[in-house]
């Protein structure tokens, strides 16, 4: 009996363990889509440092702008900032000031010029009046602060009367502006305290002005809020 070998190549089947130890190719599917993930990742990455350091060039005010104030060029003044979604609430510098733009709102020194801060003369709806106030103020009382106005009119008909009870005329009126005056020799000062009025309560307050009532002006610091 004899035993047959063969010279030849004998077939060698691969074990299971050795695929598997088997070095990847780079024409491996897998491979290629894990690449081709964290190209994509690090795309998105640099994609979205690119856009938090955007700035765009908005319009901020040089100085104080007080309500019923006709803006200019000299008023106003380009900075780079980073808004993000509020950016459509301000002025490009690019669009420049609209033609007759009026503050309708104080804007502060530095502030972005709002959108809603522009408006047109006509449309303005309360008036600065003047009131002269000769008793000290409380600190805070500055422009865009909110004050309570009184007025105590003289009595009628008995000469040294005096005045009348206070009443409540203008609740939470914007102040525009303030100007201190002094006397000559500086014993005395007054406090002209000029306040946005309604069209409706002008009338009124007109009227106590000229019949000498008397101005007292407190501070109403929680009405904006």
């Amino acid at each position: 009996m004899g035993i047959s070998s063969s010279r030849g190549g004998s077939s060698r089947t691969q074990s299971p363990e050795s695929t598997r130890l088997r070095r990847p190719s780079w024409r491996d599917p897998r491979l290629m889509v894990g690449v081709l993930l964290m190209l994509l990742s690090i795309s998105g990455t640099v994609v979205l440092v690119a856009s938090l350091d955007r700035t765009t060039e908005m319009l901020a005010v040089r100085h104080d702008i007080r309500v019923g104030q006709l803006l200019d060029a000299d008023d106003v003044e380009p900075v780079a900032v980073r808004l993000g979604e509020v950016n459509d609430s301000y002025l490009p510098a690019a669009d420049g000031l609209p033609a007759g733009a009026v503050s309708i709102q104080l804007i502060r020194r530095g502030e972005l010029v709002p959108r809603s801060a522009l408006g047109k003369a006509d449309a303005l709806n309360r008036k600065p009046v003047g009131l002269t106030i000769s008793d000290p103020l409380p600190r805070g009382t500055e422009a865009g602060a909110r004050v309570d106005v009184w007025v105590s009119t003289p009595v009628e008909g008995v000469a040294g009367a005096g005045f009348g009870s206070p009443e409540l005329l203008l609740e939470a009126a914007e102040v525009a502006e303030l100007t201190v005056t002094e006397s000559v020799l500086g014993a005395t000062a007054n406090t002209l305290v000029h306040v946005l009025v309604e069209d409706s309560a002008l009338p009124k307050l007109l009227a106590a002005l000229s019949n000498d009532a008397r101005i007292a002006v407190v501070l109403n610091p929680g009405a904006g809020s």
